[in-house]
């Protein structure tokens, strides 16, 4: 099957690592994830991925204990990286070349990321993780997936979640709750629904890139939705989904 999306950026949140457990790094969810990964690199997709650090540590948690905000927040960068490296090892492991781009110089663990650098992994087949959020305090993982999404031109960001979409309500809690299959970026700023915070929303919207909000955890999803699949929900400037 051809491939609707050439070049992508995985956003992964930290807490969805965590599997069934308070925090920490699910095993069994880490290598679902990677076997994902791979399935749709194997397809000649280039990914870009970038994972939050919630399961570890998060900035604006800390603020409420005491903490620096900028402390934290560098805090929360480090554990990005952490998480960054539990990805690269799972895909090193089923054979698949991945390499870690960070926005802070940890020389050790990975290269600092520029916009050429990456091209050049992507355009090798190989997964780049960028790892340490955008290097600047006050900004979320969601606000660097987007900002790393402009910068190495991705076809579309893929916000994989534990839900297969963006509802009405949470309907983890509200079984009334009604899926959305598309909206406009203005549809859903409009409507208050809470995708991505609104520098990473702005960011896509000024560039075109559309989101696409879909269950990360069931497998197959990702090769699935590089392949055209209507899958997850889909924002945009206009209709995403090829053949809606």
């Amino acid at each position: 099957m051809a491939l609707t999306y050439k070049r992508i950026l995985l956003k992964l949140s930290g807490e969805s690592l965590t599997g069934d457990s308070e925090s920490g790094i699910n095993p069994v969810i880490l290598s679902q994830y990677a076997q994902n990964i791979k399935d749709a690199a194997a397809e000649g997709t280039q990914i870009g991925v970038v994972i939050g650090g919630g399961n570890i540590f998060r900035g604006l948690n800390g603020v409420d204990k005491g903490f620096d905000r900028v402390k934290g927040d560098q805090m929360g960068m480090l554990a990005t990286v952490i998480n960054s490296l539990a990805i690269q090892s799972a895909l090193l492991t089923i054979n698949v070349k991945a390499v870690i781009l960070t926005s802070v110089t940890i020389e050790s663990i990975g290269e600092r990321f520029s916009k050429d650098l990456a091209l050049s992994y992507l355009n090798h087949n190989t997964v780049c993780i960028i790892a340490g959020g955008t290097g600047n305090p006050f900004f979320t993982t969601d606000s660097a997936a987007a900002l790393r999404a402009a910068e190495i031109e991705a076809d579309v960001l893929l916000k994989g979640t534990r839900v297969d979409g963006i509802y009405t309500a949470d309907p983890e809690k509200d079984p009334k709750a009604v899926k959305y299959t598309q909206l406009t970026f203005d549809e859903a700023y409009g409507k208050n629904l809470k995708i991505m915070d609104l520098t990473a929303f702005t960011l896509c919207k000024e560039n075109h890139i559309p989101i696409i909000v879909f269950d990360m955890n069931h497998t197959g999803n990702l090769l699935r939705i590089v392949q055209g699949e209507p899958l997850g929900t889909v924002v945009g400037n206009a209709v995403a989904h090829p053949g809606i």
